[in-house]
């Protein structure tokens, strides 16, 4: 099954932004990375090693708020329009490929699916209408699962 959750772009005060978020929506930071603590972070400017990569907060069940500065020297802006993504999680690396491919047709990928640093299975891409997507399956939480099932159990005798 897949959920959906908005991602929103920010000109440097996603900080802000969320605090007020959390202020408002009560609920707990699920993630909170710097773009300084990316594996390449020296190709960052020094004054934006501080600013926000990625940032998620849990609203009611089941609904994460995410969000990100979009960073000029990295290339991005934003404007009205571009300021958010649909960001798609997935049960399955399948099922991230396939709605990615299905998505991408007609449309411009911007980062093609594979495994990232973070631990998942990322891309992201404009469709044929313009909509920003991200599609993602959280590999850390599908080894934690395949650990729990039982045939991953193994018997000494």
């Amino acid at each position: 099954m897949v959920t959906l959750h908005p991602y929103l772009n920010f000109n440097g005060n996603t900080e802000e932004a969320f605090n007020f978020y959390k202020s408002v929506f009560g609920g707990e930071f699920l993630a909170l990375q710097r773009f300084g603590d990316m594996p390449d972070a020296g190709r960052i400017p020094a004054h934006e090693l501080d600013k926000i990569m990625h940032i998620a907060l849990a609203i009611g069940e089941g609904t994460i708020l995410m969000g990100t500065d979009a960073l000029e020297s990295m290339g991005h802006t934003v404007t009205m329009g571009n300021n958010f993504h649909l960001s798609l999680d997935t049960q399955s690396v399948e099922e991230a490929t396939n709605i990615f491919n299905a998505l991408a047709e007609g449309g411009k990928v911007e980062m093609p699916l594979d495994k990232t640093f973070w631990g998942a299975y990322f891309g992201m891409l404009t469709d044929r209408f313009n909509i920003k997507w991200m599609v993602n399956h959280d590999l850390k939480q599908e080894a934690k699962e395949q650990a729990l099932t039982p045939e991953a159990e193994t018997t000494t005798l």
